[in-house]
């Protein structure tokens, strides 16, 4: 891609994520978020006001008197998108690809957040971590971040979800709010490195899939003819039934993980709207919380 093609892009990716960046800022997103960082502030003795919960049993029992830690929230979120970018993601069956897809829910949330006065970073993956940017605020930095996620040819094709969240837990050194968008087919069990992750940091997933991985469309019978025989490919009935059940199988087992590890997971299909799916999430959240 040619530099002036690259800033055309990002320039229409800037463009249409600030028309609706301040409605998904109006409440939903920073009332999702708000106070969920938290950073020490003093230790003091306890008085009849305070809460007692809030006593810190090791330091009274070296006291001798009743001691109570404080806290307060920090001003700022940290907020990193890791993003699938292996091969899968080149999939598409209608405009736009699985990627392209993932590229402007990750515009819309790093721009949201710096609208929110957080800071964001990026982790790009494959079966290897392919790039990383921490956390920063600003919109250079966006605007730097979405270069990257349009432009960048990952060196690998593989998936290997497990890997990129353990070394998420490497890089954020404080509770952050970690958005995993991937399709989540990664042919791996990650449910313990969900549970793992979302133990120290708030993690939310987005599963971008297409339409066609979940039902196959009608298609007339194939014939492939060799120099000796004919062999024919059925697509009726029996095979996209038993196509939807896999794809459905595959679907529902990878929601299960995320419900037993306990983290939020957002569906997003190409070719619907995932601002109103991301909307609908955080509104839903905020009302949960």
């Amino acid at each position: 891609m040619q530099t002036s093609e690259l800033i055309e892009q990002v320039r229409r990716i800037e463009i249409r994520t600030n028309r609706i960046v301040d409605e998904l800022t109006g409440g939903a997103y920073h009332s999702m978020f708000k106070g969920r960082g938290i950073e020490f502030d003093e230790v003091r003795e306890y008085t009849q006001e305070d809460d007692a919960r809030d006593i810190d049993w090791n330091v009274t029992a070296r006291m001798g008197s009743p001691f109570i830690k404080k806290f307060i929230e920090e001003r700022e979120l940290t907020v990193m998108l890791v993003v699938d970018v292996s091969a899968s993601g080149a999939f598409g069956s209608g405009d736009k690809t699985k990627r392209q897809h993932a590229v402007e829910v990750a515009a819309l949330l790093a721009f949201s957040a710096i609208k929110n006065h957080d800071r964001v970073g990026l982790l790009m993956f494959s079966d290897q971590v392919e790039l990383h940017l921490p956390p920063r605020s600003g919109r250079a930095h966006v605007l730097r971040l979405i270069r990257e996620l349009v432009a960048f040819e990952p060196q690998r094709i593989g998936t290997d979800i497990n890997m990129v969240l353990k070394h998420t837990m490497q890089v954020l050194d404080k509770r952050s709010v970690v958005f995993l968008i991937s399709d989540l087919i990664a042919g791996q069990n990650i449910e313990k490195s969900l549970k793992i992750t979302n133990r120290r940091h708030d993690l939310i997933a987005i599963r971008i899939l297409d339409p066609l991985e979940l039902a196959w469309p009608k298609t007339p019978d194939i014939t492939l003819e060799g120099s000796e025989e004919k062999t024919t490919l059925s697509f009726r009935r029996k095979f996209q039934r038993n196509y939807a059940v896999s794809a459905e199988s595959l679907f529902r087992s990878v929601r299960k993980s995320c419900e037993r590890a306990r983290i939020d997971l957002i569906d997003i299909r190409c070719g619907d709207d995932h601002v109103k799916s991301l909307m609908k999430f955080f509104k839903h959240r905020r009302r949960r919380r």
